[in-house]
């Protein structure tokens, strides 16, 4: 006979002894599928994670502050004879709402946003990648001139992958402006000879298309690159070396990091001080990108010539057209920017539970 006691049927209550060994039981939760697991593994590691969260970070920023991010490009491409926009700030924008509307404000947006979106993803990611070769030891902090070097490379590297869309985007956000050698013009990729108002609004690929058949193929899609990458390469290393640096006086002793408001700051000083440092680079930048438009083309022969023509015409200013708006949109622009990118980032690297700690720059 058994010495074992009677088995209990499901309905009998447990005892005692059982309801304890009940509690001190350590069974291990259902597990994760495991293709569902493996893919948190893998979205959550550091470069992945900062390639999406890049991404995120460049369309909120850009979004946001899109009809400066405009007035800015108008005013750069002027010179003495276009100065259909020089007036103040409320009254450009009021003039662009009154003629093309909302759409106006936001004109180039859309090819912004495809382009900002792997740009910054690249550039955030790249720079996970770079930062690997200038750490002192594995996991360790860098310097200042590492990290202005990582940054410089990374904005290298985003430049080129998705310059022939930043190109275009120039192009989308003057040609339907009320420049009037524009309106006289009627040899612009995709629009038609009409009164200012009713002429074709023309799209992205018909842009980049026409450009490629009549302004010289590839080569014409990377007009401009040279004082581009000039101009990203030092403003990216800036915008990195600054915010991690500022970054640390935003944070209260005894902590890891600054509040999100702490984190705003931190990104709206760094990207101001960076693009300050940086900006007649930038407006060289969109001077090669229309250097072959008809009606606005201005047939610089190389960045000497195009500096020199600039400031004998425009005086030294000239190369700071655009800077006031550039000013007014860099900082939120920065400030969302680093906000979205940090808060994405620590969304996706908590997905892997074996993460302990954020791997901040």
């Amino acid at each position: 006979m058994s010495s074992r006691g009677p088995i209990p049927s499901p309905s009998d209550p447990p005892d005692a002894s059982q309801s304890a060994q009940g509690m001190l039981s350590t069974e291990p939760a259902p597990a994760l599928p495991i293709p569902y697991a493996a893919f948190r593994v893998w979205v959550s590691q550091a470069v992945v994670a900062s390639f999406i969260a890049g991404g995120v970070a460049g369309a909120i920023s850009r979004t946001v502050v899109s009809p400066l991010e405009r007035l800015k490009i108008l005013l750069q491409v002027q010179n003495v004879g276009r100065e259909e926009y020089k007036m103040s700030i409320g009254k450009a924008l009021g003039k662009m709402w009154k003629e093309e509307g909302w759409r106006g404000l936001m004109a180039g947006n859309g090819t912004n946003c495809i382009r900002i979106v792997p740009y910054s993803a690249v550039q955030f990611g790249s720079y996970n990648i770079y930062k690997k070769g200038f750490e002192p030891s594995p996991g360790a902090p860098l310097t200042p001139v590492s990290r202005l070097l990582c940054g410089a490379m990374a904005g290298i590297t985003s430049v080129s992958v998705t310059y022939p869309l930043d190109i275009v985007r120039t192009r989308l956000s003057i040609q339907t402006a009320s420049f009037a050698a524009l309106t006289k013009s009627p040899n612009l990729p995709g629009q038609k000879s009409a009164p200012q108002g009713l002429r074709e609004k023309p799209g992205m690929w018909s842009v980049m298309k026409t450009m490629y058949k009549t302004e010289g193929g590839v080569g014409a899609l990377y007009r401009g690159i040279v004082p581009t990458v000039a101009g990203v390469a030092p403003y990216v290393g800036l915008n990195f070396m600054i915010y991690e640096s500022v970054r640390t006086y935003f944070t209260p002793e005894g902590e890891r990091d600054p509040s999100n408001i702490g984190k705003l700051g931190a990104g709206a000083i760094s990207g101001a001080v960076a693009q300050t440092c940086t900006y007649p680079l930038d407006v060289l930048r969109r001077r090669f990108q229309i250097n072959t438009m008809s009606g606005m083309g201005y047939q610089y022969t190389s960045i000497f010539d195009a500096v020199r023509r600039i400031t004998a015409q425009e005086g030294l200013k000239g190369l700071y057209k655009g800077i006031s708006p550039n000013l007014l949109k860099v900082a939120p622009s920065m400030a969302a920017s680093w906000l979205s990118f940090e808060m994405t980032r620590d969304f996706i690297l908590g997905l892997n539970p074996d993460v302990a700690e954020v791997d901040h720059f």
